[in-house]
């Protein structure tokens, strides 16, 4: 996917204003920081890496306050666990200085994202209602008739 996609998808996700377009949205934010924290390992950038992993924490924080909130079940139990390992790897791939590690995990939150696309998909349009175009009498209206712009006393 090249960024003009990606950032495509990102901006649909979060118009959608649907919990599920915006959860999506937070899984492509959480991809693409490890594939440029990935690329910044093999560029032995080790600031960018840092910084990219940390933004990447941050945003599975924001993930697990999202489940702290909701009801509590066998899913949120799941994905308390899913949180709580990635972010024990995404450590382990820091310390190692492993870029295959960060790309492993990049599969595992798309394979995710991939669930919840398809709960998004199931549950139907989440996004306004797009309603049939007003006729042009319907206008009429609102435009002076002939006779009221003929006999204006305003010019330019």
């Amino acid at each position: 996917m090249n960024v003009v996609e990606f950032t495509y998808r990102k901006t649909v996700a979060a118009a959608s204003a649907s919990g599920l377009g915006l959860l999506i949205g937070l899984y492509d934010t959480l991809a693409a920081d490890l594939r440029r924290a990935a690329a910044a390992e093999r560029d032995d950038d080790i600031e960018l890496r840092c910084r990219e992993v940390n933004h990447a924490l941050t945003v599975i924080g924001h993930l697990e306050d999202w489940l702290a909130r909701g009801p509590d079940g066998m899913l949120a139990q799941q994905l308390i666990a899913f949180y709580a390992t990635l972010r024990r790897r995404l450590i382990e791939a820091q310390v190692k200085r492993s870029a295959e590690l960060l790309e492993e995990q990049i599969d595992e939150i798309l394979t995710l994202r991939g669930v919840w696309q398809g709960v998004e998909f199931k549950s139907g349009p989440s996004g306004p209602e797009i309603l049939p175009p007003i006729q042009p009498q319907q206008y009429a209206a609102f435009y002076p008739s002939d006779s009221e712009c003929r006999y204006s006393r305003w010019s330019a």
